[in-house]
């Protein structure tokens, strides 16, 4: 006879139903894939008496979390309530130390208390899942906890958030603005009302950091430079695509010499390569490693659907019987290795100056290049006039983050810059 596993479903928003849902339909099927049947013996939501499409037995509602957590009969904790601090914060704490297995969402969370939480899980033998806290239906994290086992992984990158890639990429096909796009997104249910993690690039760096302690068995870190899309504009995504590029909002995580470089930013990628393909909402997740090569993960990042896929992939494993450690090794043999900022990394970059057109100008600036010893590869001038204003735009061989930044930041004093100006790393991998 198949044993019961009792699970508690904490937060009920739109993921949460559904989750419900999906397993309440599908709990034999659940149990004829599994060694266990999940049974959803307690729920809790904030507010109880929200209108939903389906009914819950009132017997299943608990008062609060600690009838939950202090429930012998409760196996498995399914926290969906978000955020780093707070209710969640409590409740997976609290649920792991009274040996309870926790699935969650909450990258958040785990960017922040990971290493806590997977000591705490260690010690009492109990699951900390969290496929669903990094590209949603995209199974990233069990394929570098399993599929990928085998690899020495290098570099891990890609499109990690799809709010920022919806914009980015209607930017490019329909030719709109930023403000534009964005109303659009928020229409369409693809951008919350307020958006900021998502835009300024706080989302992308959570996951990121999950994905580095993955894939090079360390502890997380927040040495991780962060830039958003927020000052991307139409004439950026023009530009690019007269260049031959695309403008795309990516995370990377690289070792090099032992040293970990952690790094969200706007990125300039060929129109050929791959993964300026990944329009829309889709995430994709591409890992260099060694014998491996180069090996990508695709599909839908958010939305209830493609998030209950990643929590029904964990509680599947627990319904298994698998007791794993949450960042795939045990705490004692993970490494405390080096992380670095991008100050010292090389790259090629996109700069644009908006200029008044007077002569001298652009011998100044490129005055500016060779003082610093930085060299242009290419230059195109586009001249308004008028408005008695130039655009220049400077495409530069590899040089050190920090002396491309100087640059910058050097010509933005001069008199003649008529709006700050941009900088956007290149990619031509």
């Amino acid at each position: 006879m198949k044993k019961k596993i009792n699970i508690a479903i904490c937060g009920l928003g739109n993921i949460g139903s559904y989750l419900y849902k999906y397993l309440i339909k599908n709990k034999k099927q659940l149990t004829e894939k599994n060694r266990s049947i999940p049974n959803i013996l307690l729920v809790y939501a904030k507010n109880k008496k929200k209108k939903r499409n389906f009914t819950i037995p009132k017997k299943k509602w608990a008062k609060n979390f600690d009838e939950i957590i202090k429930n012998k009969k409760i196996d498995l904790i399914v926290e969906l309530i978000g955020g780093s601090e707070g209710a969640a914060k409590n409740l997976v704490f609290k649920a792991l130390n009274h040996k309870k297995h926790v699935v969650t969402a909450n990258k958040a969370l785990i960017a922040k208390y990971g290493d806590q939480l997977a000591k705490i899980a260690e010690k009492n033998r109990v699951n900390f899942e969290f496929e669903a806290s990094v590209c949603g239906g995209v199974p990233v994290i069990r394929s570098l906890k399993e599929g990928l086992i085998a690899n020495k992984i290098n570099k891990i990158y890609g499109i990690l958030n799809g709010t920022s890639n919806y914009i980015l990429s209607s930017m490019d096909k329909h030719n709109k603005t930023f403000n534009e796009v964005l109303e659009d997104a928020k229409r369409l249910g693809y951008a919350e009302s307020n958006p900021r993690a998502d835009l300024n690039g706080d989302d992308v760096s959570s996951k990121l950091k999950i994905l580095s302690t993955l894939c090079f068995n360390s502890f997380l870190n927040n040495n991780i430079h962060v830039e958003g899309i927020k000052n991307i504009d139409r004439d950026d995504i023009i530009n690019a695509k007269k260049l031959g590029y695309k403008i795309k909002l990516l995370g990377f995580s690289e070792l090099i010499n032992n040293s970990i470089y952690q790094r969200v930013h706007p990125t300039l990628i060929k129109k050929s390569s791959y993964i300026a393909s990944i329009d829309g909402v889709l995430n994709a997740v591409i890992v260099e490693g060694n014998p491996v090569g180069q090996s990508v993960i695709q599909g839908e990042g958010a939305g209830p659907a493609a998030t209950t896929s990643a929590l029904v992939s964990d509680i599947s494993s627990i319904l298994r019987g698998n007791i794993k450690f949450p960042f795939s090794i045990s705490n004692n043999q993970r490494k405390r290795l080096k992380f670095n900022d991008i100050n010292e990394r090389n790259f090629s970059a996109y700069l644009r100056f908006e200029v008044l057109d007077k002569p001298g100008v652009l011998s100044n600036i490129t005055s500016v290049f060779s003082t610093n010893k930085v060299s242009v590869k290419r230059l195109i001038q586009n001249p308004n006039k008028n408005k008695g204003s130039s655009t220049i735009i400077i495409i530069t061989h590899k040089a050190k983050d920090k002396s491309l930044n100087k640059i910058r930041k050097s010509i933005d004093k001069k008199s003649y810059i008529l709006r700050k100006s941009k900088l956007i790393r290149i990619d031509d991998n």
